[in-house]
């Protein structure tokens, strides 16, 4: 049996939770479980039925996330089940989950996969590896299999079916985390999410600047990010910095302003499927990445792409 974790965010089940559903749908043969902590909001669970699953399971009574609390739960009820297959979303919270659970189900585990498994001779998956650079192909051999996938890295293919909606009581593990505070990003669109990016660096000369690129975002319905000296300095806040060390994105379009290219900025973007860099530098790194570039100041740029995504809207 194939379950998947879906992550509960204030309610709602993010798209790639439906991903996870979908992926499962395609490998799995037969009845698909869902296991959340918490109560989703009314009509989350129709989405996942829309993609093939047919129970879901809610834990109730943990009171805010461990890491290690939701690993044993999930992976108790998910052996309750009898289930040998997970699938999870690659997001932050499922890279602290998921390898607990495949330890307790002592399972074998990939994470970052990006294509469906090829099972003509075992359970071969392919993955991302050095920050999207390269690909490796693992073969999961034990019986039970924790596979955590990539946002935006798999088509979406609905399989609608019926859902039966279960709770239950946590066991009351105990966790050795204390949570003392909780920010959350903020942003209309998180950026693991988010199918079109917008985002900017010190090209933009200052924090003050900025409007010109959230209205371009707002506009085409996507998130907004920044290079990791803009974060530093304080124009942007961290949980916009995407790179290396910050957030890897795999959005369908990405749209670069004002940032030269560095390595690292690129390490974390150069998985999205189409690049786009503004800068008046030519010899900037970004263009020899992007699919398109302009070169030009992006205080001339960005109002003429604003407008004529304005028409193209209207």
């Amino acid at each position: 049996m194939t379950g998947i974790y879906a992550e509960n965010s204030e309610g709602q089940f993010k798209k790639a939770v439906l991903e996870a559903a979908s992926y499962a749908s395609q490998i799995g043969n037969g009845q698909i479980v869902a296991v959340c902590v918490g109560q989703p909001n009314a009509g989350e669970a129709d989405k996942l039925a829309q993609y093939g699953v047919n129970k879901l399971i809610c834990i109730e009574g943990i009171s805010a996330f461990d890491a290690q609390v939701y690993g044993k739960e999930i992976a108790n009820v998910l052996i309750n089940q009898g289930v040998n297959q997970v699938v999870f979303a690659n997001t932050y919270e499922a890279k602290s989950v998921a390898p607990r659970v495949s330890v307790i189900m002592n399972a074998s585990m990939a994470s970052n996969v990006i294509e469906l498994p090829e099972t003509s001779n075992g359970f071969k998956v392919k993955r991302g590896v050095f920050s999207g650079k390269g690909f490796a192909y693992v073969t999961l051999d034990k019986a039970n299999k924790v596979i955590a996938i990539t946002p935006n890295s798999t088509e979406l293919k609905k399989q609608a079916t019926s859902i039966q909606i279960e709770t239950i009581q946590s066991s009351g593990s105990a966790g050795s985390t204390t949570i003392t505070s909780t920010t959350k990003a903020g942003g209309k669109i998180p950026l693991t999410e988010a199918e079109i990016v917008v985002s900017a660096g010190r090209g933009m000369k200052g924090p003050e600047n900025w409007g010109m690129v959230e209205e371009l975002a707002e506009i085409l319905g996507a998130a907004t990010a920044c290079s990791k000296p803009v974060s530093d300095m304080g124009w942007r806040p961290h949980g916009e910095h995407v790179g290396q060390t910050g957030i890897t994105i795999k959005p369908n379009l990405y749209i670069a302003i004002g940032i030269s290219g560095a390595i690292q900025h690129l390490a974390g973007v150069s998985s999205s499927k189409v690049i786009v860099a503004i800068n008046k530098d030519p010899e900037a790194p970004f263009f020899k990445a992007a699919d398109y570039g302009i070169v030009g100041d992006a205080f001339e740029v960005l109002p003429k792409l604003i407008s004529a995504a304005k028409a193209a809207k209207n």
